[in-house]
């Protein structure tokens, strides 16, 4: 591997391989069909493109987004690789130019959209099959998987890859998937005795926060005051969230600017420049934002809304702390947000679709809500072992007083019962509450515990509720409305036979969890200072 170790350090500028990666580029080299899960962050395009380099003919990547291809492109061009990419931002003349630079083999990695490979007649696979390829590297493999959490249809035609190219080895890479995802995109993709490298998602040095959504901003303004010299990402869901929230924190002097699909692409390109080169502290933006930007210092990641699933929010949590400092994932949380993404789960004329969307939801839902350490809940939801209790999330950075609950949890099951396990929280809450609004069955009013627990607020019956969820006295069925049922726990509680502690406060210690690569704060602004002098490249 002393050619590959060459190529990192004259080519890349690294001086060693990490998470992996060597394995994988020997798994390449040998032409063996690969599949990678690496966090983001990890060095995944490392995998694909150094045994391009080494490789005769053409490695051929496919992605689906067009700035991520132009962010990889531009970086391997100033590496003095040469790349291009296929897209629909082109003119016909520079498509030409390309076309002909692939005919004269010229080329080492062409990066392509996955609808481009079949588009219109056929003509550019039969090009295609006119060129020596030597590899083929399909990145954000989860996409062509249902159970993944950004199902694009047309990856769905990339199966017949390996039937069209039989002799050319397939790196597969993503950096979210759970089990059930990554079995898909292997039986999808038909690679031929994969070799699996899973690397472990657990980024150590970011710091997991959860807090209710009340009063956000000026949370959001405290939090970025305490801040002000670091870099940091703000996601909201809509463009129009972005563009507000961009401008309110301009107007009350933050350096900031907006990113979104709604912007041309020259203000795109322009923000993500001032970001990338430190002449801006802070991005708010959609999930357009994100892929494929090499930005090591990221210190912050904020969540004003919440995210439609743990895979997308493990991903743009992991824009944080790439250079492997201490930084924080922030996420404002709030159960409407929850019940406002449940309408746009909704995929039209797929139920089967739907249901994933919907159960993925929950469980985002329920990382919220957990009283579990956040980070093991996030590695159990991938599928890695993790014991709990990592002193960097607010659950384990927060000391419990519990006290017992038993007469309220029995409250809260007998309400289930009674209501036959026909309805959800809100619902429930409503009732328990004894609310007297049209929304309450007439006949439910009549009920014994209808009102019986009208002395708690609706905030602290839901955070009973969940708490019982978690501690599997009840469950909740999957689909567009989870419905509240009992388990075999709850008729020890009913009987009277089992106590059940509840939270009764929390407080959060101040105790300051371990930066995992120490640095010097004041040289490294100097550094930086010193460097915003030198002229772009």
């Amino acid at each position: 591997m002393e050619k590959t170790l060459e190529i990192l350090k004259t080519r890349f500028g690294y001086g060693e391989f990490r998470l992996g990666q060597e394995k994988i580029i020997e798994s390449v080299l040998a032409r063996k069909d690969t599949f990678v899960l690496m966090p983001t962050g990890g060095g995944k395009s490392l995998c694909f493109q150094i045994p391009a380099l080494i490789f005769d003919g053409l490695t051929l990547v496919i992605s689906p987004l067009i700035a991520l291809m132009k962010d990889q492109v531009d970086g391997l061009k100033l590496n003095g690789i040469e790349a291009e990419f296929l897209n629909s931002t082109l003119s016909q003349n520079k498509e030409r130019e390309i076309v002909q630079s692939l005919l004269e083999n010229k080329l080492k990695l062409l990066y392509v959209a996955p609808e481009r490979i079949y588009s219109g007649d056929g003509q550019f696979l039969e090009l295609l099959k006119k060129i020596k390829i030597s590899l083929i590297a399909i990145d954000e493999a989860h996409c062509i998987s249902h159970w993944g959490h950004d199902f694009r249809r047309e990856y769905l035609r990339l199966s017949a890859f390996k039937d069209t190219f039989p002799d050319v080895p397939v790196i597969a890479l993503t950096a979210t998937a759970d089990t059930l995802t990554r079995k898909d995109i292997l039986e999808k993709l038909k690679l031929v005795s994969p070799q699996t490298y899973i690397s472990s998602f657990n980024r150590e040095n970011i710091h997991y926060f959860i807090e209710p959504k009340r009063q956000s901003y000026r949370r959001l303004t405290e939090y970025l005051n305490n801040h002000k010299d670091d870099s940091g990402i703000i996601y909201t869901l809509s463009r129009k969230s972005a563009e507000n929230l961009a401008e309110n924190l301009d107007l009350d002097g933050f350096s900031v600017k907006p990113y979104h699909a709604g912007l041309t692409r020259e203000e795109r390109e322009l923000h993500q420049d001032l970001f990338i080169k430190d002449e801006i502290r802070i991005i708010v933006a959609t999930i357009a934002f994100g892929l494929g930007v090499d930005k090591s210092n990221v210190r912050f990641v904020i969540h004003m809304d919440v995210p439609k699933n743990i895979e997308g929010y493990y991903q743009e949590t992991g824009r944080a702390g790439r250079d492997g400092v201490k930084s924080e994932a922030i996420l404002f949380y709030s159960r409407g947000d929850i019940m406002k993404l449940r309408k746009f789960a909704e995929v039209e004329n797929n139920p089967k679709q739907t249901a994933i969307m919907l159960e993925k939801l929950r469980k985002m839902s329920k990382l919220a809500e957990t009283r579990i350490c956040r980070r093991k809940y996030i590695l159990n939801y991938f599928g890695e072992e993790y014991e709990g209790n990592c002193k960097s999330c607010d659950v384990c950075l927060t000391d419990v007083e519990k006290f017992d609950g038993t007469t309220i949890a029995q409250k809260i099951l007998s309400a289930v019962f009674r209501l036959e396990e026909r309805f959800g929280v809100g619902y429930l809450v409503d009732f328990l509450q004894g609310k007297d609004t049209a929304k309450i069955w007439n006949e439910h009013k009549s009920i014994k515990t209808f009102g019986v627990s009208s002395d708690i607020s609706k905030e602290d019956l839901r955070r009973y509720i969940y708490d019982l969820i978690e501690m599997c006295y009840l469950t909740q069925d999957t689909g567009k409305y989870p419905i509240l049922k009992l388990t075999e726990k709850s008729k020890a509680v009913l009987k009277g036979e089992e106590k059940v502690m509840l939270v009764k406060s929390t407080e959060r210690k101040e105790t300051e969890a371990k930066t995992v690569l120490p640095y010097e704060k004041e040289l490294f602004t100097v550094l930086k200072s010193v460097r915003m002098k030198f002229p772009p490249i």
